[in-house]
């Protein structure tokens, strides 16, 4: 790209999935990746460009700098976040409204250990694994040495490599095994939850304070299956929906139009490995109306 002083919409059309991706990966919240791409933009507008060779790469950078000061001054909020913390859900596929980036990075369970890490090893794991940015620019970002960075990509990478390693059902599989889950729950058959459950399988559910929600995460396949019939049995939910958040199958269950929690699941050999259900309403706002 030849440099120019400006930046042009188009070159910013083109570049903002990369912007957004990079901070929705480092902070696993569509919102606040939404005000650091808008803060991107206003920043780069006012820029004299005329300088930069690599536009994508300079964008992309300031992305990840202003991400990683969110995630160092929120740091005491998220540390006192109520119960478990799901990743605020990305709408992917047919459904969503702009072009998003999707690999393995933004699945939810990715972001959940990516939560577990420091904010240097989410900066150095996503510059390094998701855009190829060398090791030498990564220092600049975090104000360390290369060899630094070097570590702490590699220590993030070994933190979630056992995510990596796992295998993931088809799309086709993970929605029928939600919709059966779904249906089984509805009808309060207990004997299907059970069978459709791995017997080590794991219910996490986010409420953030704000909803009803577990606040540990549970085992057992006969108090999961309960835990899932007792919440029908509560809420009355009347209609539901199978959309594409994270680049996989999740099912958006409704009340009186209303999206009133959100179900993404992990399978193997056609049983649920993990059950996360997304009930907090501020991280569904977004996607409330589809």
């Amino acid at each position: 790209m030849e440099p120019t002083g400006t930046l042009a919409e188009a070159d910013w059309e083109a570049h903002r999935p990369a912007v957004f991706g990079a901070a929705y990966r480092i902070l696993g919240s569509v919102t606040e990746a939404e005000d650091v791409t808008q803060d991107v933009w206003l920043r780069a507008a006012g820029a004299d460009l005329s300088e930069v060779r690599d536009l994508r790469a300079w964008l992309v950078t300031l992305a990840a700098r202003t991400s990683y000061n969110v995630l160092n001054s929120a740091r005491v909020r998220r540390e006192s976040y109520v119960g478990p913390w799901l990743p605020e859900p990305l709408l992917t596929g047919p459904d969503a409204a702009a072009q998003v980036l999707v690999d393995d990075m933004v699945g939810t369970a990715m972001l959940v250990v990516m939560e577990s890490l420091s904010p240097d090893e989410r900066v150095a794991l996503v510059l390094h694994d998701v855009f190829g940015f060398p090791f030498a620019q990564i220092a600049e970002v975090l104000d360390g040495t290369p060899a630094a960075s070097r570590k702490l990509a590699s220590r993030a990478r070994a933190r979630v490599a056992a995510v990596q390693k796992e295998p993931r059902a088809s799309r086709a599989e993970t929605e029928r095994v939600l919709r059966a889950f779904k249906a089984a729950a509805d009808a309060g058959d207990m004997a299907t939850l059970i069978r459709l459950l791995n017997p080590e399988a794991v219910y996490v559910a986010d409420g953030g304070g704000k909803a009803t929600a577990a606040r540990r995460p549970v085992r057992g396949v006969e108090t999961i299956a309960l835990l899932a019939v007792r919440q029908i049995q509560i809420r009355r939910p009347d209609t539901f929906r199978i959309v594409e958040v994270n680049g996989h199958p999740a099912l958006a269950t409704y009340q009186d139009g209303n999206l009133v929690w959100l179900d993404t699941i992990e399978v193997a050999d056609g049983r649920i490995t993990t059950l996360r259900r997304l009930a907090n309403p501020e991280k569904l706002a977004r996607i409330a109306h589809i």
